[in-house]
């Protein structure tokens, strides 16, 4: 009897995977540091300025917001309250993301940066997203088929999810690292992908449960941007969720149509 072959999708690779059941809010730390931020390109920044306004003249809805650009992360696997994962944190935005992660010269900024610093994402914006394996009550995941209006992966399958926001700690559209206290924007980081389930299935907070950290992911298709993936479980079936999902929400616009696949046991 042969058992079946567990294989990863080419385009993801894992950078970090945390303990079964994964790590809770209180489990998780951030150091929040200039020292963390991409480097300036090699021949400037010029670049990333045209590519953004190639990227807004084709879809004028895009529009720029500070993120946190993942540095690096660390689990020690021991300690008084279990593992704890540190994320060393630096700044960034939407639009260096289009100008570095999309932009047709990644790959060479990637090779650059290895050259450069020793490191290939140092001249990458790597903005952190975020993302959901959702569950139902009746042990169903949840994916959503993203529209033709984003900006990322249009028309494709994926998981709820998106960026946790500087902005929702500093407002104003220039945070500063000192401003940005590490256990607030862990706390930004886990409300983030609850929000973004709120949003974009269009689900109460009430029916979902505290997030737990599965790992970190990279997506090699934006040229090893980081997302950090979470389980969160619904009180709610899958029709139930269908339903909210089909009366919209804020952030409908970003899908166009729920998929709902049984969990293997």
């Amino acid at each position: 009897m042969s058992c079946p072959v567990q294989t990863m999708d080419p385009e993801v690779s894992l950078l970090l995977q945390c303990p079964p059941g994964g790590l809770p809010e209180q489990q998780v730390r951030a150091e929040l540091s200039p020292a963390h931020d991409r480097r300036p390109l090699p021949g400037g920044d010029k670049a990333i300025a045209a590519v953004w306004e190639s990227r807004i003249q084709a879809q004028p809805w895009l529009f720029d917001a500070p993120k946190f650009r993942l540095h690096s992360a660390t689990l020690t696997p021991t300690g008084s309250q279990g593992p704890q994962l540190l994320l060393r944190l630096g700044l960034t935005s939407y639009r260096d993301f289009l100008g570095t992660n999309w932009a047709s010269s990644a790959a060479w900024l990637r090779q650059q940066g290895a050259a450069d610093w020793g490191d290939k994402q140092a001249y990458l914006a790597d903005p952190l997203g975020v993302g959901a394996a959702l569950t139902t009550a009746d042990d169903f995941l949840v994916f959503l088929r993203r529209s033709q209006r984003v900006a990322e992966a249009p028309g494709l399958v994926d998981v709820p999810g998106g960026h946790p926001e500087p902005q929702a700690l500093c407002p104003g559209d220039s945070p500063v690292h000192k401003d940005l206290p590490g256990e607030l924007v862990v706390h930004e980081l886990f409300s983030s992908v609850l929000q973004e389930i709120c949003d974009e299935v269009n689900l109460p907070l009430l029916t979902l449960s505290q997030p737990q950290l599965l790992g970190i992911a990279c997506n090699e298709t934006s040229a090893g941007r980081a997302s950090a993936e979470f389980y969160v479980q619904c009180s709610l079936t899958s029709e139930q969720v269908r339903k909210h999902y089909m009366s919209g929400g804020p952030e409908a616009h970003e899908s166009t149509g729920i998929i709902f696949v049984e969990t293997q046991v």
